[in-house]
C-alpha cells in the first residue's frame, strides 16, 4: 500500500511526513446554496471523512516514529497537491497512482499526471 511505502520512504531518510487529502467539492454550482442544509450536510461528511483519512495516516506515521503532519483542502485535487506542498515547503511529493490506462485515463483524467504537468516539486509516484 501506498501509505506504507510513504511512511517507510520518509522514515529512511529522517525527514518528516505532511499527508494531504482533498475533499470533494460540493456538486452543485447554484449562487444561493452556500448556506443550504444539503451543501452544509455535504460538507461535513466530506470533512469528516477526510479528517479519517488523515487519521489512518497520522496514526500508522507515529507507529513507524515518523513525524506527521496533515492538510485537507476542498479543490481540485492536483492543484491542492501542488498547493499543499508549497504551503509545507515539501522536498518531494508522493503520491500513488491508480494506474489508469488507455482510455479510461484519457476521459477519467490523471490528477498524477496533472501534478506531473505542473508542479516544480519532483514526484515520485507509488504503483
Amino acid at each position: 500500500m501506498a501509505m506504507e511505502a510513504a511512511i517507510g520512504f520518509v522514515k529512511a531518510d529522517g525527514a518528516r511526513l505532511t499527508a494531504y487529502t482533498c475533499m470533494e467539492e460540493y456538486p452543485y454550482m447554484a449562487s444561493g446554496d452556500a448556506g443550504h442544509p444539503r451543501r452544509k450536510a455535504f460538507e461535513e461528511q466530506e470533512a469528516e471523512r477526510a479528517r479519517a483519512r488523515l487519521e489512518e495516516v497520522v496514526a500508522a506515521a507515529r507507529a513507524a516514529g515518523v513525524p506527521c503532519a496533515t492538510d485537507m483542502t476542498a479543490t481540485v485535487p492536483y492543484k491542492g497537491i501542488i498547493d499543499a506542498a508549497a504551503r509545507h515547503q515539501c522536498d518531494v511529493i508522493f503520491m500513488a497512482s491508480h494506474g489508469r490506462r488507455g482510455l479510461d485515463a484519457l476521459l477519467v483524467g490523471s490528477e498524477t499526471q496533472k501534478v506531473l504537468t505542473h508542479c516544480r516539486v519532483p514526484v515520485l509516484v507509488y504503483r
